[in-house]
């Protein structure tokens, strides 16, 4: 994650005036933010919850660094995966594509070509995503698919149901 100029180091700098319920104690969420913003992945930064008996989600911290709006305004890295599974014609035979896509590049980050859709292909290719890219802090966008909606559900990801918008335009399209 590039560094941010707006976060110079000190706690005091980061407003909690978002939270509407205080079920994490305040000091805790502010470093919470804190270590995500300074490169540490969700996961890491729960796990150091957890070190304080604070058990939370990877999307709860996510939505903490969001809604504390200290992003950096430029240069960041995307956060979100667009994947999709699409049947396809070769020959007489139908296949399914597997496909993993920046929305905000529209780079094809990886695909599998496979005989059928099922569950266990579908966490299959999710976890060679994962083995190519760093996925820890990213939203997967899935359209209705229940085998990568289950996929995610079950590697611990955290994903989105979105059929438009950030990963409409950016999806391989059958011919």
């Amino acid at each position: 994650m590039q560094e941010n100029a707006r976060l110079s180091g000190c706690l005091d700098e980061i407003t909690l005036e978002f939270i509407e319920r205080e079920a994490t104690p305040r000091l805790l969420m502010k470093l919470s933010i804190q270590l995500h913003l300074a490169g540490l992945s969700l996961s890491n930064t729960v796990s150091i919850l957890e070190i304080f008996g604070v058990e939370r989600a990877r999307s709860t911290v996510h939505n903490w660094v969001h809604k504390s709006e200290l992003q950096p305004e430029s240069g960041k890295q995307p956060d979100h995966i667009a994947v999709d599974e699409t049947v396809i014609q070769l020959n007489d035979e139908q296949y399914w594509l597997y496909a993993a896509v920046d929305p905000e590049t529209n780079e094809l980050l990886h695909t599998t070509l496979e005989p059928t859709t099922t569950k266990v292909l579908a966490h299959s290719f999710l976890a060679e995503v994962a083995e190519k890219h760093d996925v820890d802090d990213d939203v997967f966008l899935i359209d209705g698919s229940h085998s990568l909606q289950a996929a995610c559900h079950r590697a611990g990801y955290d994903f989105r149901y979105e059929k438009h918008g950030n990963r409409r335009h950016c999806l391989v399209k059958p011919v």
